[in-house]
């Protein structure tokens, strides 16, 4: 793997910070995220979850794979479990990796991890404060015929690849 002859910090933020660093002369802005986890979550009645809300930068509400930041120290799995519990209150389940990708590369370090979560069960939300999401379901079977509605890369990916894997 190949590393940057200089790196600065030009911004500290609360969710990423960016690092300028110089590659062969060449000067490039990076946005240094902590990584993130997205789950596909199918409960015990055939329905995939997902959720709907505002993303600023998008300038209106994306349907989306439930998903979250890793927090400092905290593995890929126990995010995506947490996560899934705080947004629809969903838990329990067999769990499995579907894969791992960066999200933007070209200018952001971000590593989502995907995974499946089946059989969850239904308990109680407890979004944070500044979240407004909208729980979304979907049968299993109709997966297919709503892609053309998704607009988020994450949830793309994540719902073509769980297709793959039941044929």
């Amino acid at each position: 793997m190949t590393e940057p002859s200089n790196a600065r910090t030009a911004y500290e933020g609360k969710q990423f910070d960016v690092v300028v660093e110089e590659w062969d002369g060449r000067a490039r802005e990076i946005v240094s995220h902590p990584g993130s986890t997205a789950i596909v979550a199918v409960d015990r009645a055939g329905f995939v979850m997902l959720v709907r809300q505002l993303r600023e930068p998008a300038r209106k509400r994306l349907l989306e794979l439930p998903a979250g930041t890793l927090e400092e120290g905290e593995r890929p799995l126990e995010s995506a479990k947490r996560e899934l519990a705080e947004e629809v209150g969903l838990h329990g389940g067999r769990w499995r990796e579907l894969g791992a990708f960066f999200t933007t590369p070209g200018f952001c370090n971000e590593r989502m991890h995907l995974f499946l979560a089946e059989d969850v069960e239904q308990g109680e939300a407890s979004p944070e404060e500044d979240e407004d999401v909208q729980v979304v379901r979907w049968r299993v079977d109709e997966i297919e015929q709503h892609l053309p509605e998704l607009e988020d890369a994450k949830t793309i990916a994540g719902l073509l690849l769980y297709l793959r894997t039941r044929t």
